[in-house]
């Protein structure tokens, strides 16, 4: 596994920051957002890109997004052995990577750059930077892995979603193993501006470290952030055969679409429940079977709600623990859930359940188990992580124990 996230730019430094309850958010600082309404986010610190590129140059001709791709890819390829085994089959391992924004970042500069000083002054790498496709396209070229490569679009679903379909081509024999997650840089003036004028983000400016809230009464919306998770899917025979340390297996993986509304979820949470029913079905599991859910909750009014009438429809009077990761991390749109897999990973291998900070007054419309505020000590077996995304999309993941 690799992380790059507003808690810490590895795995441990992430997860360290997950079990003691910090918050990444902060006011932002890759530009002046004293003009928007909502002028907080989880940036990313003390990043430098130039060590996980085969060159520097290399680094300086990718999108944020990319260079978070590279730097988490490049973490997870070590982490799992590969990158000292020279007996793997490039063509056998592939790339497969969640993006809802691209190159946006690039794209705000660059159409300044355009409108300030002309077209002759735009970037020769403006074209391949912005591509949506191109951070899984340089993992690739940079650890040399020649199967399977492409990019998934699903909104806030893209990782999740991206996660399900390399999974799905290990277990069709297409690949022994794919690197798989998101990566998301959407920090700038355009993007946020955009969200603000949505009324979708917090105005909780004067305190930015309380204003990722879900499911708490007084949410009033998401903190946009940036980062990228990356992961080591792989074939089990393949893993044993060369004598892996395999974490923990995916086993069940849900799709299903609301079709209701662009931004919207359908307030009833039906298609909510219905990808968690099915990516339940798959991995053969009964609700009562998992030990907690790792919850979409942006801090929106209406995702929450829709996704707590899908968590208590589906989970009855079961006590199932719920927990929101993005009250910490902020919301890394189309990269969100590989870092919240990674979270599960950790929280199987260390008993912990992390908890959600800021749940100060839980809305009362909720019967659900919060861990709130505290890490909960657990012995945990299977996870489920959802993710939903404009336009309806519902991703939901099984991990269990291996």
């Amino acid at each position: 596994m690799g992380a790059v996230t507003p808690l810490g730019n590895t795995v441990d430094s992430f997860w360290e920051g997950l079990i003691h309850g910090r918050s990444g958010i902060d006011k932002i600082t890759a530009f002046d957002p004293n003009r928007l309404t909502s002028q907080i986010a989880g940036e990313v610190k003390d990043f430098n890109p130039a060590p996980h590129f085969s060159h520097p140059k290399k680094g300086l001709r990718a999108d944020r997004s990319s260079q978070f791709a590279v730097a988490a890819a490049s973490q997870a390829f070590i982490h799992s052995g590969l990158k000292n085994l020279n007996t793997f089959n490039p063509n056998r391992g592939g790339v497969v990577f969640g993006a809802s924004n691209g190159g946006i970042t690039t794209l705000s500069k660059q159409f300044q750059i355009l409108v300030e000083k002309g077209p002759s002054k735009l970037s020769p790498f403006l074209i391949p930077m912005l591509r949506t496709n191109m951070a899984a396209a340089m993992v690739a070229i940079e650890l040399g892995l020649e199967g399977p490569n492409f990019s998934v679009g699903a909104a806030c679903a893209s990782a999740s979603e991206a996660i399900g379909q390399a999974w799905r081509l290990i277990r069709n024999g297409e690949a022994d193993f794919i690197l798989t997650g998101g990566s998301e840089a959407p920090i700038c003036e355009l993007m946020v501006g955009g969200f603000c004028a949505m009324k979708a983000l917090s105005q909780r400016n004067s305190s930015p470290q309380q204003a990722s809230r879900p499911f708490d009464l007084e949410r009033d919306g998401f903190v946009i952030s940036e980062g990228a998770g990356a992961l080591v899917l792989e074939e089990e025979s393949h893993a044993r055969r060369r004598g892996a340390t395999i974490l923990a297996e995916i086993i069940g993986h849900g799709l299903t679409t609301d079709a209701y509304h662009i931004t919207q979820p359908s307030a009833d949470g039906k298609g909510v429940a219905a990808s968690m029913n099915a990516a339940l079905a798959q991995a053969k599991c009964q609700p009562s079977e998992l030990s907690y859910v790792i919850a979409h909750a942006t801090s929106t009014k209406a995702g929450d709600r829709a996704e707590a009438r899908a968590i208590q429809s589906l989970f009855g009077h079961h006590s199932t623990p719920v927990t929101a990761l993005k009250s910490m991390t902020g919301h890394l749109c189309g990269a969100s859930s590989a870092i919240e897999l990674i979270g599960a990973v950790k929280s199987i291998e260390q008993s912990l359940i992390p908890p959600t900070i800021n749940l100060f007054r839980p809305d009362k419309h909720f019967a659900l188990n919060h861990v709130a505020n505290q890490s909960r000590e657990a012995k945990i077996k299977s996870v489920v992580i959802n993710a939903f995304g404009f336009g309806g999309n519902n991703s939901s993941l099984v991990i269990s124990r291996y």
